[in-house]
């Protein structure tokens, strides 16, 4: 019995240890291939393998989905192309068209309507009578501050040191006025005298620019022999403009040394006042009277696009049918100017905190979102086609609406409703459909994209960090101390009604 008893105790362990001989055997036919030597020289070749084939799995993947971008943009591009062979290709109705389009991939040309301008040039009665200036009577322009700022320029500023109290009081409207608007004594812009003498018999004009090279002149089509001979056509240009255009078209010149480029004729302006071309291109844009002083009607047209109105009837139909001055078409996305600077911000069109201070003082002065109880159909223009009478009225705005662009941001669609609302009822204007804005011209693409180390910056404590980033000769309105606190100003809420704003 104690013999059993022994016998049983001392089988315990080998019970103990049975589990693990039994597993032992379970591994013995598995380390018969992965066997302690086996597995240190295979184990890194089956890894080796497992890695190659997710790699390859990877680049099979990228490159189906690079094959499938490819075919779908030569879809897109068949779709817009104007080569019979290739637009044959596309087809509309499929699924993939669709699919793209409702995704917002296909472009879409602009929406365009008929203008009901009149059927003969020749028949057009110009008026013999000038609008009568009944508000503003008298204007003349400040050429030379009185006190030059040597803390901000040592130099005249084009656009001259501007008052937050002279801002001001340029806002009161009396009929007899004195404002700053530009071409201040030594400030830059300067018209050589030939074609200073020639812009004295321009009564009516057609005016352009390009800046920086970013366009090269596109001519005007469908113009009547009328409006040949009635219109100046004026293409106004900086130095390298108008040695990338000499470089790159064929330039004509007459006997009085006048460049001409088909029906244009080059305006060279020298010494560029502002450190941003956006900056400097609105001089022209903006100031036409001041260029021109002898002009009684302006169009303005910007450098990229191709009028394919004749001018004589694009005045009928914008001013004197209607006995309007002033007419600017109303913006294809945006009505709210506040909309306007968050598209600004996003599409980086200039430094964000710097458009947020512009607004800020905007809306601290009173300025409100657009609503349909205001009188305008929106407080942002289409800015590329500007079409005037010059009355005191509206020589008077364009010195105000530039006034805004010389302090503040460059981006005139954010200060054109401000000085609207500053005038209130006093300066009308005709703002007619975007549809027909789109009918006017053709756009052509930039020769190069417009780039700014200043569309980057974040925050106003870069500009602290680096002072090369801030324009020497422009914007002080942003960098002079405000006459009140801005810190509590809360702009309002954007509401986001369109996805190409």
């Amino acid at each position: 019995m104690e013999a059993n008893h022994q016998r049983s105790v001392s089988q315990r362990p080998s019970r103990r240890a049975d589990p693990e001989a039994l597993n032992q055997k379970d591994k013995d036919p598995e380390e018969g291939f992965f066997s302690s030597g086996r597995l240190s020289a295979e184990y890194p070749m089956k890894m080796l393998w497992k890695k190659g084939f997710i790699r390859l799995l990877l680049v099979g993947g990228v490159v189906w989905m690079m094959l499938i971008l490819s075919v779908l943009l030569v879809h897109i591009w068949s779709c817009q192309s104007s080569i019979v062979f290739f637009s044959a290709m596309c087809n509309r109705e499929g699924k993939v068209f669709i699919m793209l389009d409702s995704m917002g991939f296909v472009p879409r040309p602009p929406h365009r309507c008929s203008i009901p301008v009149a059927d003969d040039p020749d028949a057009i009665v110009i008026p013999k009578v000038k609008t009568p200036d009944t508000i503003v009577q008298n204007l003349t322009y400040i050429v030379e501050d009185e006190e030059t700022d040597s803390v901000l320029n040592s130099t005249p500023l084009f656009g001259g040191n501007i008052s937050w109290a002279q801002r001001q009081d340029s806002f009161k409207l009396k009929p007899k006025m004195k404002v700053h608007c530009g071409f201040m004594h030594n400030g830059g812009d300067d018209m050589d005298p030939k074609d200073i003498e020639y812009a004295k018999k321009c009564r009516f004009v057609v005016a352009s620019g390009i800046f920086d090279g970013y366009d090269t002149p596109h001519q005007p089509s469908n113009i009547s022999a009328r409006s040949q001979k009635l219109f100046c056509f004026l293409m106004v240009v900086d130095e390298k403009s108008f040695d990338f255009i000499k470089s790159n078209v064929s330039v004509r010149v007459d006997t009085d040394g006048g460049h001409w480029v088909g029906i244009w004729r080059l305006v060279l302006l020298k010494h560029q006042p502002y450190d941003e071309p956006r900056r400097n291109g609105k001089v022209p844009k903006i100031l036409v009277h001041r260029l021109f002083p002898e002009t009684q009607y302006s169009i303005w047209i910007d450098g990229k696009m191709e009028l394919i109105v004749d001018p004589l009837l694009m005045l009928e139909r914008y001013l004197w049918r209607g006995k309007n001055t002033y007419a600017i078409a109303q913006h294809k996305h945006h009505r709210n100017v506040f909309e306007e600077a968050d598209a600004n911000k996003r599409r980086k069109r200039y430094a964000r905190p710097l458009i947020d201070l512009h607004m800020k003082i905007y809306y601290y002065e009173g300025m409100e979102p657009w609503s349909p109880l205001k009188r305008n159909p929106s407080d942002v223009p289409e800015g590329a086609i500007i079409i005037q009478e010059h009355t005191a009225m509206n020589n008077l705005f364009s010195c105000l609406w530039f006034n805004e662009v010389h302090l503040f941001t460059p981006r005139d669609q954010l200060s054109f409703g401000y000085v609207v609302y500053r005038l209130k009822d006093k300066f009308k204007f005709y703002m007619f459909p975007n549809c027909e804005y789109n009918a006017l011209f053709i756009l052509h693409p930039h020769t190069r994209e417009h780039s700014s180390k200043v569309e980057w910056v974040k925050s106003l404590s870069e500009f602290k960090k680096n002072s090369a980033l801030r324009e020497s000769r422009g914007g002080f309105g942003l960098w002079t101390p405000y006459p009140a606190d801005l810190s509590k100003v809360v702009l309002p809420t954007v509401v986001r009604t369109s996805k190409a704003g």
